[in-house]
């Protein structure tokens, strides 16, 4: 394992890893505080389009997931509150033509490109320096944008009409965090993949919301379990040859399980 260590391909993993961990994790508090899970897995889902239109155009498919993720968000946000159908069916609209449209497009180009498993289930292991670096750059845009508007995400998040009495720009502000989610699915595509990217935005959240008191301290504990769970499962796919991704989100689900089964015992 030493040796691994010292290997330039997991030194890259491994500093991916903390770095999308800190970014979904701090996404995830707001995912779960504004029940949001379903338009996580919604836009990772979705994410599969865009990648998909990277294959056929011969554009980096990263960038192209970028730009249909943020537009997915946009239309899910703008079809939830300017129509009569519910968010959770505008984002079921988006999420089934959004896999379609990834389909009927590999179906087109009648090539079946090896990296695409690599989106789906993820590659943290092929993780390159520059992606390592659009990682880094992304995590400080995200931390830069939480950090700002803590105050008013939480607002926003606990009671939508008591931010707007308050005067907050409450759309404006679900716009911006509809695409620092799109931009956090987009970044951890790589790690865990299209599959098991929502998970990554709901778990690390969810195990905060047990074991912190206030909400700030819900950020913090939320980004170091994931980034726990994510080296954790690192060094446990390394160790016994699994597949880096799931091993990483089952990793996080068990510690999910192990604190809510901690706080069942101490309340008895």
């Amino acid at each position: 394992m030493i040796e691994l260590l010292q290997e330039g391909f997991v030194q890259r993993a491994i500093v991916s890893g903390i770095v999308i961990s800190i970014v979904c994790g701090l996404v995830s508090v707001f995912v779960v505080l504004r029940g949001m899970s379903f338009i996580g897995a919604g836009i990772s889902h979705a994410a599969f389009g865009g990648v998909a239109i990277g294959f056929i155009t011969g554009i980096n498919p990263m960038i192209t997931a970028m730009i249909y993720c943020l537009a997915v968000a946009v239309g899910i946000d703008t079809v939830g509150r300017r129509s009569r159908v519910s968010a959770d069916t505008a984002i079921g609209v988006f999420f089934a033509s959004s896999m379609a449209l990834g389909i009927v497009l590999i179906g087109i180009s009648r090539r079946y490109n090896t990296d695409l498993f690599g989106y789906l289930f993820g590659s943290i292991l092929a993780i390159s320096k520059t992606e390592v670096w659009i990682a880094v750059i992304i995590m400080a845009v995200v931390v830069a944008f939480v950090l700002l508007f803590m105050k008013e995400l939480f607002i926003s998040a606990y009671n939508e009409e008591l931010a707007k009495v308050q005067g907050l720009p409450v759309n404006v502000l679900n716009m911006l965090f509809l695409t620092a989610l799109s931009v956090a699915v987009v970044v951890s595509i790589r790690v865990v993949g299209i599959v098991l990217v929502s998970a990554l935005l709901v778990i690390p959240g969810a195990t905060a919301r047990l074991l912190a008191n206030n909400p700030f301290s819900m950020v913090a504990v939320s980004c170091v379990s994931g980034v726990f769970s994510t080296l954790l499962g690192l060094v446990l796919s390394l160790e016994f040859d699994l597949p880096p991704g799931g091993t990483i989100v089952l990793t996080a689900t068990v510690m999910f399980f192990l604190v809510f089964a901690g706080k069942r015992v101490r309340e008895w």
